[in-house]
């Protein structure tokens, strides 16, 4: 089988971003955006969907994490969409629930080809080191627009911030790594359109 990998390469302005992943991997992780929160929850990505995830950014942290956050996100979603390439046998739709301790998450995602995002999840709007947690739901739109994924995000219970972010993030990493299975029995792509 041919290696599922997407590389990319994106600078602006405000950020000069490095995104590689290899969907056919081990779960490692070579975080580095410059927010360490930031980065731990990529590594929980990487590892719970079994995914080998580089990510190398600098960005304009004097200003906040907005730009950096985001464009890991767009950096991300492209690289997806590369290494998915005609999506031919893959399963297609990818559900898994996490608990973290008091925190329950539940996310179920269609690489679809439209991208679409629901995002409900109350997180309270603070900040994890340099983290703000708004930014949980413009990364997870960036990603889904520039992947084409129909994403579903949504935080059933929780308390401690941390516990919530952690729970969306391994349930991303593990409803993907559903999504992006290939099936043998599937000839084609998962679609009566022909087409995803």
């Amino acid at each position: 089988m041919t290696a599922r990998r997407g590389e990319i390469s994106r600078s602006t302005s405000e950020t000069q971003i490095a995104v590689c992943i290899a969907l056919d991997g081990e779960g490692q992780g070579e975080i580095n955006s410059g927010i360490g929160f930031f980065d731990h929850m990529l590594q929980l990505f990487a590892r719970h969907g079994l995914l080998d995830l580089t990510v190398h950014a600098i960005g304009d942290l004097e200003v906040d994490c907005h730009h950096t956050v985001e464009d890991c996100g767009i950096a991300l979603g492209q690289a997806l969409a590369i290494a998915l390439g005609d999506k031919a046998g893959i399963t297609r739709y990818g559900t898994a629930w996490v608990p973290m301790d008091e925190a329950l998450a539940m996310v179920s995602l269609d690489i679809s080809g439209r991208p679409f995002l629901v995002f409900d999840a109350a997180l309270p709007q603070i900040r994890l080191g340099e983290f703000d947690l708004e930014m949980v739901e413009e990364f997870f739109r960036a990603l889904a627009i520039q992947a084409g994924l129909t994403l579903h995000i949504r935080l059933q219970s929780g308390k401690n911030a941390h516990h919530m972010v952690e729970a969306i993030f391994k349930a991303f990493g593990r409803a993907l790594r559903e999504a992006v299975r290939i099936d043998p029995a599937i000839k084609g792509v998962m679609s009566t359109k022909g087409v995803l």
